[in-house]
């Protein structure tokens, strides 16, 4: 095999990556999706990396009058008209998101059942809808966060916590725009599409009890002041359930999901001649775990294939390092492929951004390790450190896309080439 093969194969790795974003392109989702006008108002609120996307779809084809509120992330707005767009802090929350969250509970107060509220729901909505349950603070709130983030607790319960500590999530403001009619457009980042886990569910009846919150909290060990284990122990802590009344006009629309970009990677693999082995959208575990496994099966397979998969990995963080699960998993990846000459890999989060940091994830190669040992660095050490930012980036080998306003969670395709 031609030592310059991989000067070709990044680029289409890239573009493997970008298909699957494009395929969620909030522009292209929304549309299709729009409810018919209502005789009264309509109020447009949401939360998450693409919602301020969103609005701008929803601006651009709505015929007739509307106003509303939507966070996002910082640097992923956009410039909307009538709907009021906010950035705020995610993972952890700040009083941007508490301040705005607030506000959108107090803006569909009140309406009649004429009037809808179009809610615009993608992953990162946790965060960004930090209005504190009452009794509890944004400080609260930011201490449970950086507790999950750092526990490996997959998202689903982190969302359960995070659903029974707040004054909007769990269905709580659905609830609050009764009786209007609440149509939500959700774009899907969790591994199973449950609309009652995208952004921990904020117009969708919640299932989850506070007494498994609790159990969560106690699984991982949770350090927290006392006035929250009592506020969780409390009914007024309980979400609505399925059946509540309230929920009898709110309709739910997913518009994007993971299987929908994989679907749109493996049609750009197939078209240039590769098997596509598809392992799915709903992979979950620690992250190196994950990896060792995929390059297990990278290793079994007969080239040229393309494996692709989606999910939400995890990472328990137990050293000082940089980085997010992607780029864990491509440390992970590189380390257990060995430099194998005939595979490659990308992992990246479709929001273009890597848990915390400022790429979406990394490319590995067959001369990943090599390079770097040549550069003095020690792969398995950076791994132990939970710091596969500053491994890649010393390799020039980050995938940095910046925000792409969307988000559909994962996405990982290890490329293997034909054994010459």
């Amino acid at each position: 095999m031609p030592k310059d093969i991989f000067l070709i194969t990044r680029p289409f790795l890239r573009a493997l990556f970008s298909a699957a974003i494009a395929a969620a392109d909030p522009a292209l989702r929304v549309p299709p999706f729009l409810p018919e006008r209502p005789r009264g108002r309509t109020i447009v609120v949401g939360a998450g990396k693409a919602s301020a996307a969103m609005a701008l779809a929803v601006e651009e084809h709505w015929k007739g009058d509307l106003s509303g509120l939507v966070i996002t992330r910082y640097g992923h707005g956009a410039p909307c008209k009538s709907i009021e767009i906010v950035e705020a802090s995610h993972p952890v929350p700040d009083a941007n998101g508490r301040d705005a969250a607030l506000r959108m509970g107090k803006l569909v107060q009140g309406l009649t059942a004429d009037d809808l509220v179009l809610c615009l729901i993608s992953g990162g909505g946790s965060a960004l809808l930090a209005a504190p349950a009452p009794g509890l603070t944004l400080e609260d709130k930011q201490n449970v966060n950086r507790q999950l983030l750092a526990c490996g607790a997959p998202i689903a319960e982190m969302n359960c916590v995070r659903k029974h500590l707040s004054a909007l999530k769990g269905g709580r403001l659905a609830a609050a725009a009764c009786p209007a009619q609440v149509v939500s457009l959700i774009i899907s980042d969790v591994p199973g599409d449950d609309p009652a886990v995208v952004a921990s569910g904020p117009t969708v009846p919640d299932p989850s009890t506070r007494g498994e919150a609790l159990a969560i909290l106690r699984k991982y060990r949770f350090d927290l002041p006392a006035h929250v284990w009592a506020f969780l122990g409390r009914p007024e802590a309980e979400t609505p359930k399925p059946g509540d009344p309230r929920f009898a006009r709110v309709t739910t629309r997913m518009i994007a999901a993971p299987a929908q970009s994989l679907a749109a990677a493996a049609k750009l693999a197939k078209d240039a001649g590769y098997q596509v082995i598809d392992l799915g959208d709903r992979i979950e575990g620690e992250a190196r775990e994950v990896a060792r496994i995929q390059a297990d099966q990278a290793l079994a397979t007969k080239g040229p294939a393309i494996i692709l998969s989606g999910g939400e990995t995890t990472v328990t963080i137990k050293g000082k390092g940089r980085g997010g699960r992607n780029a864990e998993f491509a440390l992970a990846l590189a380390i257990a492929l060995g430099g194998k000459a005939h595979i490659a890999a990308i992992a990246g989060d479709t929001d273009g951004i890597d848990g915390s940091e400022d790429n979406a994830g990394a490319l590995v190669a067959p001369d990943t390790l090599a390079r770097a040992r040549a550069k003095g660095l020690d792969a398995k050490a950076y791994l132990a450190n939970n710091d596969a930012y500053s491994f890649f980036a010393a390799l020039d080998d980050l995938v940095v896309t910046g925000p792409t306003r969307t988000n559909v969670n994962d996405f990982r395709a290890i490329l293997v080439e034909k054994l010459s």
